[in-house]
């Protein structure tokens, strides 16, 4: 069959394939070509919004042997600092990014031998690297700093003379030989503007109208309107943490939003909060007990619209809350919190508040919130407002109780705490009505505490004044054996 190939062919072979040879020529033996395994560590995505991650430390140095799963660096992303461990075993041959560097997410931030014998090539490698990035192109301001390329040589057309009739009426009122214009029109065809060019006719054009506002667009200041720096102050950039905040509020503002307040009596919340807080108990875990409670009967305040185009109903009652931190905010979420009693919750907080201040945070325990509660009471604030993160329905403010003269229905005045909230909305999914059956809900909870101290159980136990079947806890957990 071999002698059907014509002499000018060529059989075509994939690699590690036997090539054909003729009848009776000697079998060449294949050679095991051995490639040396040089492993890129790449800076990793540890959350949804991170676009860059700052090398805190190494934990493994050059010229380290480091196993699969070993942790070898340190990250700050935007919310927390976390370990990030190798996939393969080998040797850490080249540091690319040194402890405080900074590098986008999927650069390749050290380099990985198999054996001692490739750790020159990886460092060959990491040279390439370095002097491909240093010739990288210029960036734009760059360029514009040296001015203006100069004009490339324009060939003349192969249509040279054919003119509009509008054209050959101007060349001939200005005395422009036509035959001479370079026409910029389609197919080199001379226009008005061309022959008004060769005559040397300049017309004043007003200014461009500026580009119409659109809605969906974020509130950005202009280049020409940021200051320049205080004389005698000093500037620091922004950290990792910070430069997320700032891009996250920037994206809030591109939701349509809007706020209601609302006022409630906190003279029973305060009464339950002296009984429980010696069991590590806070105001702010109160609170958010009952908010959960209150968005289980209120889903739509507890969904949310993330494309611009549909919204979705989350099955569970995830809340975020609001912890100010140096140089940053974090939002730790306590999931379930409608399925917990306060006191899971209290000890649940208290590891969350404890990994935000150490920076431990996982994803999952900062970005899976639904809705989200900032109580700035504790500082004897009265009323704030609160931006709406991106991706969820509704944040709520809270303020601090106060001392205030109330009137009942009868028209008695009295002296009775009460603390105003303010919750900011997604008004493309929750409107004003929705809204204010939540808060009316939360009020009713807030007045009636009793439903914090109970576990919900659908058509069991006795309904509270919220309208919640519930079952009660052990007595014991108030004190009350």
């Amino acid at each position: 069959m071999a002698s059907l190939i014509p002499p000018c062919l060529s059989v075509p072979t994939a690699p590690g394939r036997a090539r054909l040879a003729a009848p009776g020529a000697p079998r060449r033996r294949r050679m095991a070509v051995v490639r040396a395994k040089i492993r890129e560590i790449f800076m990793p995505a540890l959350s949804s919004t991170m676009m860059e991650g700052k090398i805190v430390s190494w934990t493994a140095a050059e010229g380290d042997r480091v196993g699969k799963g070993d942790p070898v660096v340190v990250v700050e992303s935007d919310k927390a600092d976390m370990d990030v461990e190798t996939f393969h075993d080998g040797i850490v041959a080249v540091v690319l990014v040194p402890a405080g560097g900074t590098a986008p997410v999927g650069a390749p931030i050290a380099l990985l031998a198999e054996s001692e014998e490739e750790v020159a090539l990886a460092r060959a490698r990491a040279q390439a690297l370095s002097q491909g990035q240093s010739q990288a192109p210029s960036p734009p301001h760059a360029a514009a700093a040296l001015g203006p390329p100069p004009p490339a040589p324009v060939a003349p057309p192969a249509t040279k003379g054919i003119a509009t009739p509008y054209a050959k009426k101007l060349a001939k009122q200005h005395r422009v030989d036509i035959a001479g214009v370079v026409g910029t029109g389609p197919h080199g065809r001379v226009t008005a503007a061309d022959v008004e060019a060769a005559a040397g006719i300049k017309h004043k054009r007003p200014p461009p109208p500026p580009p119409p506002a659109s809605v969906d667009a974020a509130p950005l200041v202009p280049a020409s309107a940021v200051l320049p720096p205080v004389p005698g102050g000093t500037v620091v950039p922004f950290t990792t943490m910070q430069a997320a905040v700032s891009k996250n509020m920037v994206e809030s503002l591109r939701v349509p939003t809007f706020r209601v307040s609302y006022s409630m009596i906190t003279d029973k919340l305060d009464a339950l909060y002296e009984k429980v807080k010696s069991k590590g108990v806070t105001k702010t875990v109160l609170l958010v007990k009952a908010a959960a409670v209150a968005l289980t009967q209120h889903p739509v305040v507890n969904a949310s619209c993330r494309d611009g185009k549909s919204f979705s109903y989350n099955n569970d009652v995830n809340i975020g809350v609001a912890v100010a931190l140096e140089g940053g905010l974090l939002t730790p979420v306590l999931e379930d919190a409608d399925k917990m009693d306060i006191y899971l919750l209290a000890r649940k907080w208290r590891v969350l508040l404890k990994k935000a201040r150490m920076k431990q945070l996982q994803p999952n325990e900062y970005n899976s919130g639904t809705f989200t509660l900032s109580n700035l009471g504790m500082f004897g604030v009265d009323k704030f407002d609160a931006i709406l993160p991106a991706g969820q329905g509704a944040i709520m403010a809270v303020g601090a109780s106060r001392p205030t003269v109330v009137a009942d229905k009868d028209g008695f005045f009295s002296i009775k705490s009460e603390m105003l909230v303010n919750v900011t909305a997604d008004h493309r999914i929750i409107y004003g009505a929705d809204l204010a059956a939540f808060l009316q809900t939360f009020a009713k909870i807030v007045e009636d505490p009793e439903c914090l101290t109970l576990i919900p159980k659908l058509q069991e136990g006795k309904r509270c004044q919220a309208g919640i079947w519930l079952r009660p806890l052990r007595r014991a957990c108030l004190g009350e054996e």
